[in-house]
């Protein structure tokens, strides 16, 4: 799609000179195209509770859900000269969920991508890793109470002639000192040593895994601990 900046520009200048900024004095506009042709604009507008300041890109994405949705592909933001202006990092959040990393922001000295202004961003697709199709573990309701405390153990097992990995989570290593001991929950089998990990991360931070041949692995949040040195990369 064919980006007239100038057009862009002077859409957020125009919606610039109706900001809300009784108190910074710093009127922002911005203007965005969205990816059927329309043209979206906000300004920014303040509150006398200093943190609840809306941004101009802010009234971009209201506008674009409200006048239909659709994805943004560029956005022009100015101040009050009319000079191309970088958003705020809470903004580049917002634009990137509204036009991921290909979205074009008008810079001083060209056309940023979002993916430059914001790399590594976390998106929707982390939580779709976490939360899609693989359910998350559950911890019983009843040992809800003991979540952070204790160890998991990860162990492999033989089921039916082969090699499979489980774990059980044990109720007084890593707890305080003199704590009641005992097993609290055994887990079920997995095929892959990073499904009992995930099982035992849903639990306690403290998770330790010893393979075939006794070997003892950190699997654990944080640095390994001076007893356990060798963190698992299996």
């Amino acid at each position: 799609m064919e980006i007239d900046w100038g057009r862009l520009r002077a859409a957020a200048t125009e919606v610039m000179r109706h900001a809300y900024v009784p108190y910074s004095k710093f009127p922002v506009g911005a203007a965005a195209l969205v990816d059927d042709g329309r043209v979206v604009v906000g300004c920014n507008v303040e509150n006398a509770a200093y943190g609840v300041v809306l941004c101009a890109e802010c009234g971009v994405v209201s506008s674009l859900h409200a006048t239909g949705g659709g994805r943004i592909v560029a956005l022009s933001c100015v101040d009050a000269t009319g000079e191309p202006l970088m958003p705020c990092g809470r903004c580049r959040q917002l634009l990137w969920e509204q036009g991921g990393p290909e979205c074009l922001i008008e810079a001083k000295g060209g056309p940023l991508r979002m993916a430059e202004l914001l790399p590594h961003a976390f998106g929707v697709e982390d939580l779709e890793a976490v939360t899609g199709e693989t359910p998350l573990p559950v911890v019983p309701e009843r040992l809800a109470a003991w979540r952070g405390r204790g160890t998991v153990f990860v162990h492999p097992d033989l089921s039916a002639g082969q090699q499979v990995w489980t774990a059980y989570w044990e109720r007084s290593a890593g707890d305080t000192e003199g704590a009641e001991t005992g097993v609290l929950e055994e887990g079920p089998s997995w095929d892959d040593p990073a499904e009992a990990i995930t099982w035992g991360l849903a639990r306690t931070p403290r998770v330790v895994v010893v393979d075939a041949s006794g070997t003892v692995f950190w699997a654990g949040e944080g640095e390994p601990p001076m007893e356990i040195p060798i963190r698992w990369g299996g």
